[in-house]
């Protein structure tokens, strides 16, 4: 059950990113880019319309207000337009993650945060 729900989770995401590059189109009618904008804007935002901590109901409006809203949109934009960003979504979730670049950006911050930790130290003494 969790690995279906971390598959959905996924899903969403990469519709999510369909959706803001099918908003990016041209061919994409005014009145969906206004409201794919707001479905993305309300996905990303920190602010819910009921807070997270509220047991149950608090992820319910982003288990259901977010998936209904990319539906809505995902109706109001032509059928080619949705094709072609679905195709680049999904080509853009498949590239590989680069393990050596994570390892430069972990050991950046490692030598940050001793840096940091050393100047802290050596100016309280």
């Amino acid at each position: 059950m969790i690995e279906r729900w971390r598959r959905r989770a996924r899903e969403v995401k990469r519709d999510i990113y369909a959706l803001y590059l099918a908003l990016r189109d041209p061919r994409t009618p005014l009145l969906a880019k206004v409201l794919g904008g707001a479905v993305i804007a309300y996905a990303i935002s920190p602010l819910d319309l009921i807070p997270d901590f509220i047991p149950v109901i608090g992820y319910l409006d982003d288990i259901v207000l977010v998936p209904l809203g990319i539906m809505l949109v995902r109706r109001l934009i032509p059928p080619a337009v949705l094709e072609d960003a679905c195709v680049r979504a999904a080509a853009h979730e498949e590239r590989v993650r680069s393990f050596a670049a994570a390892v430069v950006i972990v050991a950046v911050w490692v030598v940050v945060v001793v840096g940091v930790t050393w100047w802290v130290i050596a100016r309280l003494r």
